[in-house]
């Protein structure tokens, strides 16, 4: 008897340390490491070129936590992602480039607009599962297209429209940021800025998860119905992962708008929305950090190609140029390659790669 309370202090310490973001020490180095790369790295990696990689790598980043939230958590496929980017770039030309508001205001309005959009989406989920609710998103994709080319108020039709919602927080401008009398360049100080938000979205996504909402999530998503039946009520829940995913897709949009400052009806297109599914499947289904490897994995892949087409054989710049192959259509070929590969051989991901590493680590000298 007297060893039951000390089991049951085990017990709760155990469940305790499960429950904290960073409970070892390794977690913690971590952490600190990743903070130290976070500041060093713009100043050591200087050229313009691998700094705007990363930094797209960051907004990429951002958009696929969304989608897995709706995807991997709660089991709801979306092929309309790119609908919600596009609304979040149009919002901050609106909100932050011809109002002039500052950065958490056109940042915070962009995710209210995603979030009232996926809202109106939310209610099909409620009838529509699987292929049939891909369809019916991927019926926003050229809902959207419709819009974008028609509402040349806001959207300047084919033409684009410029997006000059400026990186400024009161008196700081990250833009052409100084500090203690040392000047950054424009991406320096956006590379921190995204990449800080990474860290804040990854950080809210990852407490979601671990919270009741959820554990919701994952219940609805391995069985809907099972879930109702236990107390939980499966329509809140996918409404709200809708929500939440949209609103998340429309601030990495919003940040994809201002740092771009131009942006075109062409960019929102169904070739994104499955490199955001490329994303996710090869990063991890059903992980944030997954989403943040597969972002800098295969995000950071069409600007590389683009950069380096000319030592690519066969590879044009251009549809009409001398090569067997486009650009584009390399990509494309690319992300259904990664798709097909990732399912097959590895469906956990680059995630799921790593849980073996650790795994194996933590066993060793006993692992084999």
């Amino acid at each position: 008897m007297a060893g039951r309370p000390r089991a049951h202090r085990n017990l709760v310490r155990g469940y305790e340390q499960d429950l904290r973001l960073f409970g070892s020490p390794l977690s913690r180095v971590g952490l600190a490491a990743m903070l130290v790369t976070l500041l060093v790295l713009p100043t050591v990696v200087q050229d313009d070129f691998w700094l705007s990689v990363l930094i797209y790598s960051g907004i990429t980043a951002i958009g696929a936590i969304g989608l897995n939230l709706l995807t991997g958590y709660c089991g709801q496929i979306s092929l309309g992602h790119a609908f919600f980017i596009g609304a979040g770039a149009y919002c901050a030309a609106l909100v932050g480039g011809e109002a002039g508001l500052p950065l958490p205001v056109w940042l915070l309005a962009s995710a209210v607009v995603g979030a009232l959009l996926g809202g109106l989406i939310g209610p099909f989920a409620l009838r529509l599962r699987g292929h049939y609710l891909a369809i019916v998103t991927l019926g926003l994709i050229f809902v959207g297209e419709h819009l974008w080319r028609n509402l040349r108020d806001v959207t300047g039709g084919n033409n684009g429209t410029s997006v000059l919602a400026q990186p400024e927080i009161g008196p700081v401008d990250l833009g052409a940021l100084e500090v203690a009398g040392e000047n950054y360049s424009r991406n320096q100080g956006w590379f921190w800025l995204v990449w800080v938000l990474v860290a804040v979205v990854a950080l809210l996504a990852k407490n979601l998860v671990r919270t009741r909402p959820g554990r919701a999530l994952r219940a609805v998503r391995d069985h809907d119905q099972a879930a109702e039946v236990i107390g939980v009520r499966a329509g809140r829940y996918k409404i709200g992962a809708f929500m939440v995913s949209s609103a998340v897709a429309a601030v990495a949009g919003a940040l994809f708008g201002a740092y771009q400052q131009h942006v075109t009806p062409d960019e929102w297109t169904l070739l994104l929305s499955i490199q955001y599914i490329a994303i996710i499947i090869v990063g991890g289904l059903g992980t944030i950090f997954g989403s943040i490897l597969g972002a800098v994995f295969v995000g950071a892949l069409p600007a590389l190609i683009d950069e380096y087409s000319d030592a690519i054989p066969g590879v044009s710049s251009s549809a009409g140029g001398d090569g067997v192959i486009s650009v584009f259509a390399l990509n494309q070929a690319i992300f259904g390659l990664l798709i097909v590969l990732f399912l097959v051989f590895e469906p956990r991901g680059l995630a799921g790669i790593w849980f073996r590493v650790k795994a194996y680590f933590k066993a060793w000298p006993f692992s084999y």
